[in-house]
């Protein structure tokens, strides 16, 4: 089970700054409310997340066990929530248990880092996993074209082997495309957010292409869903995380830093990012005004980032809260061998685990960052795997939801992000975005540059 060691967070003896107590009782109303709210989005089924653990898996362990066993590698096209998470699963697992197949994750329109995914794969052995739900993401839909054309040129009698798609269960282009080829598909919920989807066929297939235990992953899902359930904030992790990193955005600290004490974990760092930033931050609340709200989430590795990052942490402006994320036990560890028992420079090192180390300049950056008077806590995996993976997604996943409900903002949409794609689609020439068109122009023309 993940450990939450929030006492960082709360005022004490050593940190009396720090949040009182007392403000989580005085914020228990509110609390209620939001978890009402939330039971009665999951009773009209818009919380779709909170019901994966329960979802029926087999189509995929059939795809699996039919997958022709030449291919040992997956390209997933994807951006955002299509391909965070895979990236996150795989960085996670793929050294602690070794995984068999390896995954390529293209998540951007770089053209130089298409070139260096087709250089690093065989062609031969490779399996493409286009993923979007609507089928006219701009990024996602132009990987596709580029690699299904050169797919169908170098396997022309054999390329719909080659591909699987992502997509909405009935509509869309991509499933038209599925119907006129035949190609093998899975789907994206209607239920399920993007950036929430990583434990529906969105993050499973590949996670199960590579070999990880995808049964395990929903496993933990389920038993921190059920953790989080009670209206007992106390017991409650993500409930206790979620309001108290309100309370302290309330008070001024508009950064949430999450540091993982684990390269492996790293990428989880920018799942999280785009979580909390996406789902929290909003220029109106429920009722239609402009509130502005969100706190700016930062990632860090521990140690490599005490050496650039934890200086302005400990000693720059108070307006952030920090979440550290620490192992246990690692699946492989070194001894440092004590080449130099005669200097003291270096002596204290001989014979002590690398992991020792490791977790010894975490605490010490928890130490430092107290002394300091800035709010830290640690979630804690006993190790890294499937399980506790689970429960870590789906512990963050419901605070950030239940954080949405005391902004009072919609936690699910992304009205930013949709202009973003607007802007995009009239700059590309799209039909149907004439007028945006002339927008941009006008701007080009006020700002003096070129048509």
């Amino acid at each position: 089970m993940l450990k939450y060691a929030y006492h960082n967070l709360l005022a004490s003896p050593h940190f009396p700054s720090a949040l009182p107590k007392q403000k989580l009782e005085e914020a228990k109303p509110a609390c209620e409310t939001a978890h009402q709210e939330i039971l009665a989005d999951r009773s009209a089924d818009i919380l779709g997340f909170y019901n994966l653990p329960e979802t029926d898996i087999t189509h995929i362990k059939g795809f699996m066990a039919k997958l022709d066993p030449r291919f040992d590698t997956m390209v997933v096209l994807g951006i955002g929530g299509s391909a965070l998470g895979n990236k996150a699963l795989y960085s996670a697992l793929k050294t602690e248990r070794e995984l068999p197949r390896k995954l390529f994750v293209y998540d951007n329109v770089d053209p130089v880092y298409l070139h260096e995914i087709l250089a690093s794969i065989n062609l031969d052995t490779t399996i493409f996993n286009i993923i979007t739900k609507s089928g006219t993401t701009a990024e996602t839909m132009a990987g596709y074209m580029i690699l299904v054309d050169i797919i169908k040129k170098k396997f022309p009698n054999d390329y719909r082997s080659r591909i699987v798609i992502t997509t909405d269960k009935e509509k869309g282009f991509l499933r038209q495309v599925i119907k006129d080829e035949g190609y093998a598909s899975f789907t994206v919920p209607d239920n399920v957010g993007g950036r929430f989807s990583i434990l529906t066929d969105v993050g499973l297939v590949s996670s199960a292409f590579s070999g990880m235990d995808i049964t395990l992953l929903l496993e933990g899902a389920a038993a921190m869903r059920n953790r989080c359930s009670s209206m007992d904030i106390m017991n409650n992790p993500a409930y206790l995380n979620g309001l108290i990193h309100f309370l302290y955005y309330r008070q001024g600290k508009n950064i949430s830093v999450m540091m993982p004490y684990s390269n492996s974990l790293y990428d989880f760092a920018d799942w999280y990012r785009q979580l909390w930033a996406e789902s929290l931050g909003k220029r109106k609340d429920l009722k239609g005004r402009d509130i502005f709200v969100g706190q700016t989430p930062v990632k860090a590795l521990g140690t490599t980032d005490q050496h650039s990052q934890v200086q302005l942490y400990s000693e720059g402006p108070n307006d952030k809260v920090f979440t550290f994320i620490s192992v246990e036990s690692f699946k492989h560890d070194y001894t440092i061998p004590n080449l130099h028992p005669d200097r003291e420079e270096v002596s204290y090192l001989g014979d002590k685990k690398l992991s020792e180390l490791l977790n010894a300049e975490r605490f010490a950056t928890e130490i430092a960052l107290t002394s300091a008077m800035r709010p830290n806590c640690n979630i804690i995996f006993p190790q890294i795997d499937e399980y506790h993976l689970g429960e870590f997604i789906m512990l963050y996943e419901i605070q950030t939801v239940f954080t949405g409900k005391l902004l009072h903002i919609n936690p699910l949409d992304q009205p930013g992000v949709e202009a973003g794609k607007i802007a995009t689609y009239a700059l590309m020439g799209k039909e149907g975005f004439d007028e945006e068109r002339a927008e941009i122009e006008k701007y080009k023309q006020e700002h003096g540059l070129e048509s």
